[in-house]
C-alpha cells in the first residue's frame, strides 16, 4: 500500500495531509474536522452567553440596581440573544453533526463541495468577528435586542451597523451549508439506499437545508435594509419619512419563525436516532416521522404572524395566522406519538443520551403546549411581551434544541474521538443542569401570567419571590453546564481509548466505520439493503 493510501487509512485526527498543526485544521476539507471545527467555536461562545445569561439573571435576583443598570443589561441582553441565536442555536446541530455524520450517514466520502463546506465555517468566522466589534467600536455595545426592531435599531446611538452586517455575513454561511447538503442528499447517497431507507437526522438536515436556502435571503435583506435605514436615511421603515416600523416585523419573523425549524427539526432528527438505539427497536412510524418533518418544513413558513398579535392586524389575517399556528403543532405531535410508541415495550437502556433524550420529550411538549397557548388570541394579548413567552422561547430554543445537542454530542462522543467519557459524570452533569434548566424557566409562565413584562432590567416588588427561585435556578443550570463540560473535556483528552465500531449497538452506517472515521470513511461505498432502524434480531447486547 503506497505512503498516500496509508495515510488515507489513518483516523482522521491523525491524518497529516499538506498542512500540519493548526493549519491542518482550519484550511481542512474533511467534513469531520470542519464539524469539529465549528462545534469547538460553539461551545466557547456558548460558554460566554450563558456567563452573560447568569449576570442578567443575577440582576433580576431582586428589585432595583443590583449589578448593573438599565443600558449594560440593555447591552448584554443583545449580546447575549445575538450570539445564542446566530452563532449557535441556527448553525447548531446542522453544522456541527450534519457536517461530520450526514456524509458517512448516507455512505459517502465527504459533502458534495467540501472547499465550499471549509469555506462556510470562514465565512461563519468573519460575521462572528464583525459582530464582537460591535462591543468596542462607537459609541457603546448595541441595545436593541437581537431582533433589530426598527425603528429603535436605526436610532439609537449605540453600535448596531457591525452587529446587524455580522448577522448578513454568518447568513451567507447558513445558505452555503443548506445548498451543501442538498445536493449531497441528492446525489451522494449510497447505492440501494432509496429515500425511504435514508436515515432520520440525514431527512431532518434536508428539511432544514431548504429553510436555509429559501428563508435566509430574506433576513439578509431585510438587515441589509436596516444598514440602508441607518446609513442612507431612506425611510423604508422609519414612519418620519413615510415608512412602516410594522413592515420590519413581518419581515423580521418571515425569516425567524422558520429558523424556529432550523432549530428544532435537527434536534427531532436526533431524538428519532437516539431513542430506537435505546429502545433496541426499530422506529414507529418511519413514514410519518418523515412525512411530517417536511410539513413542518413547509407549513413553518406561514405561521410568522403570531407573533405579532398585538399589532393591529386585520380580524381575518388574525384568524388565520392563530389556525395555522395550530396546524403546525399536528406533525410535532406525530413525532412525539412516534417516539413514545418506539419505547413502548422496547428493551430500554438506561444511558447518558437516553436521558438527555427523554429529558428533551419533557421540555418540548412543555414548550409546545405554552405555544398553543400563546397561538390562541385571547390569551396572546393578556401574555404577549411577558415573561411568559421568555419562558416558552426557552424552553424551545435552549430546551430543545439544547437537549439534544447534548444528547447527541454523548451519543456520538465515542465515535467522534475514539475514546470513552465517565458516564457517572455524564449522568450527574445531566441531573444537575436538567434541574436547574426547570427551576430557571417555569418561575417565569408564573410572571408572565401575572404580568411581569420581558426585556427589563427591574420589576415590581410583588415579582421578587418567582424571580429569586429563577435566578437561583440559573446558578444551578450553570453548575450543570461545568460539569458536563469538565468532563467531555477531560474524556476528549484523557478518556478510555476505545476502538470499537460500535459503542451503543446502533444500526446506522456510522456505527460501522472505524472509530474513530479514517480519512474517507469507507474502504468501499457500502450497498443498503435493508432499512436503518431494523432491530429484528434481539439477541444483541449492549457494549458496555
Amino acid at each position: 500500500m503506497s505512503e498516500e493510501n496509508t495515510q488515507k487509512h489513518k483516523s482522521f485526527l491523525e491524518y497529516q495531509g499538506k498542512y500540519k498543526g493548526i493549519l491542518g485544521w482550519i484550511l481542512s476539507t474533511d467534513h469531520k474536522r470542519i464539524g469539529l471545527l465549528y462545534l469547538y467555536t460553539m461551545l466557547f461562545f456558548f460558554s460566554l452567553a450563558a456567563i452573560i445569561g447568569l449576570l442578567m439573571k443575577t440582576q433580576l435576583i431582586a428589585p432595583g440596581h443590583t449589578i448593573m443598570g438599565p443600558q449594560t443589561y440593555n447591552s448584554l441582553f443583545t449580546l447575549h440573544g445575538i450570539i445564542m441565536i446566530f452563532i449557535i442555536v441556527i448553525p447548531g446541530l446542522p453544522a456541527v453533526f450534519g457536517n461530520f455524520f450526514l456524509p458517512i450517514m448516507i455512505g459517502a466520502k465527504d459533502v458534495a463541495f467540501p472547499r465550499i463546506n471549509l469555506l462556510s465555517w470562514w465565512v461563519y468566522i468573519i460575521g462572528i468577528m464583525i459582530v464582537l466589534t460591535s462591543q468596542f467600536l462607537g459609541d457603546g455595545p448595541p441595545d436593541t435586542g437581537w431582533t433589530f426592531y426598527a425603528p429603535y435599531s436605526f436610532r439609537t446611538p449605540t453600535n448596531v451597523l457591525p452587529a446587524v452586517f455580522g448577522a448578513f455575513v454568518m447568513g451567507f454561511s447558513s445558505i452555503l451549508t443548506g445548498i451543501n447538503f442538498v445536493v449531497t442528499i441528492h446525489r451522494m447517497r449510497a447505492p440501494g439506499m432509496s429515500w425511504l431507507k435514508m436515515p432520520l437526522f440525514p431527512w431532518t438536515l434536508y428539511g432544514t437545508a431548504w429553510i436555509q436556502i429559501l428563508a435566509t435571503p430574506v433576513i439578509g435583506i431585510t438587515l441589509l435594509l436596516i444598514i440602508a435605514e441607518r446609513t442612507l436615511g431612506i425611510g423604508f421603515f422609519d414612519p418620519a419619512l413615510g415608512g412602516d416600523p410594522i413592515l420590519y416585523q413581518h419581515l423580521f419573523w418571515i425569516y425567524s419563525h422558520p429558523a424556529v425549524y432550523i432549530m428544532i427539526l435537527p434536534a427531532m432528527g436526533v431524538i428519532s436516532e437516539v431513542i430506537p438505539v435505546f429502545s433496541r427497536k426499530g422506529i414507529y412510524g418511519y413514514k410519518a416521522i418523515v412525512l411530517s418533518t417536511m410539513a413542518i418544513a413547509f407549513v413553518g413558513y406561514f405561521v410568522w404572524g403570531h407573533h405579532m398579535f398585538t399589532s393591529g392586524m386585520s380580524g381575518r389575517a388574525l384568524y388565520t395566522f392563530s389556525f395555522l399556528t395550530f396546524l403546525v403543532a399536528i406533525p410535532s405531535a406525530i413525532k412525539v406519538f412516534n417516539w413514545v410508541a418506539t419505547m413502548h415495550k422496547g428493551s430500554i437502556h438506561m444511558h447518558t443520551p437516553f436521558y438527555w433524550a427523554v429529558s428533551f420529550l419533557f421540555v418540548f411538549m412543555i414548550g409546545g403546549l405554552s405555544g398553543l397557548v400563546l397561538g390562541s388570541l385571547a390569551t396572546n394579548v393578556h401574555l404577549h411581551d411577558t415573561h411568559f413567552v421568555v419562558a416558552h422561547f426557552h424552553f424551545i430554543v435552549f430546551g430543545g434544541t439544547g437537549f439534544a445537542f447534548m444528547s447527541a454530542l454523548h451519543y456520538w462522543f465515542p465515535k467522534m474521538f475514539g475514546r470513552k467519557y465517565d458516564e457517572v459524570w455524564a449522568n450527574l452533569g445531566w441531573g444537575v443542569f436538567f434541574m436547574g434548566f426547570l427551576s430557571l424557566y417555569l418561575p417565569m409562565f408564573l410572571l408572565g401570567m401575572r404580568g411581569m413584562p420581558r426585556r427589563y432590567y427591574d420589576y415590581l416588588p410583588e415579582f421578587h419571590g418567582a424571580n429569586i427561585a429563577s435566578s437561583l435556578g440559573a446558578w444551578v443550570m450553570v453548575a450543570g453546564i461545568l460539569i458536563i463540560f469538565a468532563n467531555l473535556i477531560w474524556s476528549a483528552r484523557h478518556g478510555k481509548k476505545t476502538s470499537e465500531k460500535n459503542t451503543w449497538g446502533g444500526k446506522t452506517l456510522e456505527w460501522q466505520v472505524d472509530t474513530p472515521p479514517s480519512l474517507e470513511n469507507f474502504d468501499e461505498i457500502p450497498t443498503i439493503t435493508k432499512q436503518p432502524y431494523d432491530y429484528s434480531d434481539h439477541s444483541e447486547k449492549l457494549n458496555q
